[in-house]
């Protein structure tokens, strides 16, 4: 029994050393083995409080993650792809200059614990953050189980169906509602059909929740969906004010308004 037991727990091992990362910054997709990842002198051994997925301290083997991001510009955007599609957009200044927030490859070596009853773990890659709350970084912005990432034209100009209307100043309440959206929202949720996001509703098509919830109640459903809808399974995290100012989440509203007057038909 102990040596079948040894025999599994080898298997696993060696199915995590064999993951494969495809990194594609504008010149063509490149693979990186775990062993190729581990094997670099900038590998390290880190631990991350309050791990967005594993809700507790956990240690993992680490690169940063800008240095696998060299020539990318920090105008552009970053799209994280995990196992099963699900797709993470982060604007790559967050990870080349977060503030103070750091960036971080998680290399699952040897097995890490299960995200819940009857799932995998977050591996094999995972992008994991330090002080995160100095960038605003939000549970979103902690893809795991990634395949790929690459670089891609920002949202606004692959999705011109979520822009706000022509000619508002950069910075009115809109515009800057439309960078919320594109920083918390675009991982988990489409607008006017547009958008790579697979796991939440379109918040615009057929209503905009500024259409169906009372004032105030937006922001309830944000800072916990919990204490407006009672679902187990639910899976929306709740944005903080660390993470999501009050402003912030007023600028949001107020674009999500604006674009419930542009809906697509």
């Amino acid at each position: 029994m102990r040596f079948l037991l040894a025999l599994l727990l080898a298997g696993c091992a060696g199915l995590a050393q064999a993951a494969s990362l495809s990194i594609d910054t504008g010149h063509g997709a490149s693979a990186l083995s775990t062993q190729q990842l581990l094997a670099r002198p900038d590998a390290r051994t880190i631990d991350v409080p309050g791990d967005v997925s594993y809700h507790k301290t956990m240690r993992y083997k680490v690169v940063p993650l800008k240095a696998l991001l060299a020539g990318v510009p920090a105008g552009a955007h970053l799209q994280f792809t995990a196992l099963d599609g699900f797709a993470a957009e982060i604007p790559a200044a967050t990870i080349l200059d977060g503030h103070g927030a750091e960036a971080w490859l998680a290399v699952e070596d040897t097995p890490w614990p299960a995200l819940g009853d009857g799932k995998p773990s977050a591996g094999p890659f995972y992008l994991v953050w330090l002080h995160p709350e100095a960038g605003k970084v939000g549970p979103e912005q902690w893809p795991y189980q990634i395949a790929s990432i690459r670089v891609l034209a920002d949202p606004a100009a692959r999705f011109p169906l979520m822009r706000p209307a022509p000619g508002l100043a950069k910075d009115s309440p809109i515009m800057r509602g439309f960078e919320v959206f594109q920083r918390n929202c675009i991982t988990c949720h489409t607008l006017n059909g547009q958008g790579d996001a697979k796991l939440g509703p379109d918040l615009n098509i057929p209503h905009s929740p500024t259409e169906y919830l009372r004032e105030g109640m937006l922001r309830v459903l944000v800072r916990n969906p919990q204490d407006l809808r009672h679902w187990p399974q639910a899976k929306m995290p709740g944005f903080s004010p660390q993470v999501l100012s009050d402003a912030d989440l007023d600028n949001l509203e107020t674009y999500l308004k604006h674009m419930a007057t542009r809906k697509a038909h």
